[in-house]
């Protein structure tokens, strides 16, 4: 890395210093990189020069020219770190691959899936980003390094990312710590909790420091920079099938001809224009999305009306049917009660009167049938008062179920209205932004075209001020002929 190119015959002391800073960090140029254990290593250099003009050919080059004396100046002050050195060429590399990825989702204005190309570079970045300064740990096999190990931490930190890890857990074809790792940043990125989930170990650097060393970037302020670029990813959808995908064995190599110039720039206007167009577009959507949401919340809300009053007419048919079902208890306790006397009254009739008239007795044993015969009926209700009683039971169960689930969802629901309303306001904020500056630039407009219509009226005068004095010079021109005419 120290001799990519030759000196120039001879070079000034800016220029050697220039092309210095520019031969120690590998993101200024034209460079493919790939990992090779813990160093970012040289692959390919495409026809590059790094001496600069002796002047700026226009205003891109002068950009160019003093960014690279920004680096130049941020990397004398971490001469002799080479590990600071690398935080920072890191950390310019994420602003890089998260500024492209935002820029180019929002011009392609859909979700993006696993194949877009600027997705896959920032998962590249964020790789090497993670694996900077790994301590190594020896098993059976060797000595290993993953990243996996600090990304499990999120799910003590925050329960709610027990989900994703679960998740990554029960995913078919997963190996490695590796892929696993890999997985759960695809994951964290869909759900729009990547920059939380960050930011949350980041400021635990007690439980990292069993995982990283002292000076890695995790541990030290580029970190932090890096969480925070993280939070504008928030704005793209993202639809991610890791189904099939190999994630164990694929090679993070970043591509830095993406991020280069290529010269055709449009006008500052233009870009003005189009920033404007972006935002009113997001707000609309962010709108209808809110719209949408509030319809939905409002139906859930009507079906759980709906449920908590069918609710409460269960429960009334259940008290209704309870009460039903004691008042038979009772009367079948005194048909039985009924039944047993007329049983031993019959006995002792028996007994006392062997004579008695059989009409009697047949009259008695049939008053015994018909009290056996209610009494049955009154069991068989009785049953299916139970029976209905139950059924009632684990309907109310079932619906308590559902009422809870659709709570649940309804919680859900506004707290994705609750955020879609924050991205509102802020959107509706940037949007009058814009708006105060079209208005300016139409005032300004306006003002030149009440100059430019000033200047036509006083053209005019001066127009009509000479046809006058052209008349008055042919008047003078007949006067003086005439009076020549009478001298003569």
């Amino acid at each position: 890395m120290s001799d990519l190119t030759p000196q120039s015959e001879a070079p000034t002391p800016t220029t050697d210093k220039i092309t210095q800073a520019a031969r120690e960090t590998i993101y200024l140029c034209n460079f493919r990189v790939s990992v090779d254990g813990e160093w970012l290593c040289l692959r390919e250099l495409n026809d590059i020069s790094l001496t600069p003009d002796p002047e700026p050919a226009h205003e891109d080059s002068w950009e160019d020219f003093t960014d690279l004396v920004e680096q130049m100046r941020m990397l004398d002050e971490f001469k002799g770190d080479p590990i600071a050195i690398e935080r920072l060429n890191l950390m310019n590399m994420a602003k890089l691959s998260i500024k492209g990825l935002i820029e180019s989702a929002l011009n392609l204005g859909r979700t993006l899936d696993s194949d877009y190309a600027p997705l896959q570079q920032f998962f590249v970045v964020m790789e090497h980003c993670l694996k900077h300064g790994l301590k190594s740990k020896k098993t059976f096999l060797g000595q290993n390094k993953s990243f996996w190990g600090p990304l499990e931490l999120v799910e003590k930190l925050t329960p709610e990312a027990g989900e994703i890890t679960a998740s990554v857990k029960d995913l078919p074809g997963l190996k490695t710590p590796l892929g696993r790792g890999r997985a759960w940043l695809r994951l964290a990125l869909m759900q729009k909790k990547l920059s939380d989930y960050m930011k949350t170990i980041i400021n635990r650097k007690d439980l990292l420091s069993e995982f990283y060393e002292p000076n890695a970037l995790m541990m030290e302020e580029e970190g932090a920079v890096i969480a925070g670029l993280l939070v504008g990813l928030n704005v793209i959808d993202a639809n991610l099938c890791m189904k099939g995908e190999d994630l164990d064995s694929q090679v993070g190599v970043i591509d830095f001809s993406m991020y280069l110039k290529d010269g055709a720039h449009s006008s500052k206007s233009t870009e003005g224009d189009g920033q404007i167009t972006a935002i009113l577009d997001q707000k609309n959507y962010v709108e209808e999305l809110n719209r949408h949401l509030s319809a939905s919340v409002n139906n859930l809300q009507a079906k759980v009306d709906a449920l908590e009053k069918s609710n409460s007419k269960l429960t009334e048919e259940l008290a209704v049917a309870n009460n039903r079902i004691i008042t038979l208890q009772e009367e079948l306790e005194r048909v039985k009660e009924e039944s047993s006397y007329l049983v031993e009254s019959s006995r002792k009739a028996s007994r006392a009167d062997g004579t008695a008239n059989g009409q009697v007795l047949g009259e008695t044993r049939k008053q015994l049938k018909e009290e056996t015969q209610l009494r049955l009926d009154v069991e068989k209700e009785l049953e299916v008062q139970i029976g209905m009683k139950q059924e009632m039971e684990l309907s109310m169960k079932m619906l308590e179920k559902d009422i809870c689930e659709k709570h649940d969802a309804l919680v859900e629901l506004r707290q994705q209205l609750d955020e879609m309303r924050t991205l509102n306001h802020e959107l509706s904020v940037k949007s009058q932004s814009s708006e105060a500056s079209a208005k300016q630039k139409s005032d300004i407009i306006s003002r030149l075209e009440e100059k430019t219509n000033q200047m036509g009226s006083i053209i005019k005068q001066l127009e009509s001020s000479e046809k006058d004095m052209a008349k008055q010079a042919r008047n003078l021109n007949t006067a003086a002929g005439k009076l020549l005419f009478c001298i003569t």
